[in-house]
């Protein structure tokens, strides 16, 4: 199973306060942990809102908005990408993370292909397999 892990942003993430040293050092030593025991796939930290831009698609038109955005609770800073054999797994892995006070991170379930049952066609799941095989290669 595979999940994504979203770190919300704070007001000092989005007023681009980057972590010190210590931080980084811990968050290195706990991701360095999660590649070893083969858990961690993928994970970046996000610039601010203030450099992003949201895009609304209703009836036909493309809206677009750019940063910052006021709703600092709906923002995400950060995300991980984990392989773990069950939401309990990813859960115990991400009460070992090293955040303090303050943090609040949300963990969701990512689809796998299985889960679109007959929807996703023999041509479709070739296609998904042939990009994943491209992406792969970069």
């Amino acid at each position: 199973m595979r999940f994504v892990i979203l770190m919300k942003a704070t007001a000092d993430s989005e007023a681009g306060v980057l972590p010190d040293s210590d931080i980084l050092t811990r968050m290195g030593n706990y991701n360095e942990e999660l590649v070893n025991a083969g858990i961690m796939l993928g994970g970046e930290g996000l610039q601010a809102s203030s450099k992003g831009a949201r895009v609304n698609f209703s009836a036909g038109k493309t809206t677009v908005a750019d940063g910052p955005f006021a709703e600092t609770k709906e923002l995400i800073a950060g995300f991980w990408i984990w392989q773990c054999k069950s939401k309990q797994e990813a859960i115990e892995w991400l009460k070992k993370a090293p955040f303090d006070g303050g943090t609040e991170v949300e963990l969701r379930q990512i689809f796998d292909a299985e889960d679109f049952g007959k929807e996703l066609t023999p041509e479709l799941r070739q296609q998904e397999e042939r990009l994943r095989a491209e992406i792969a290669k970069k």
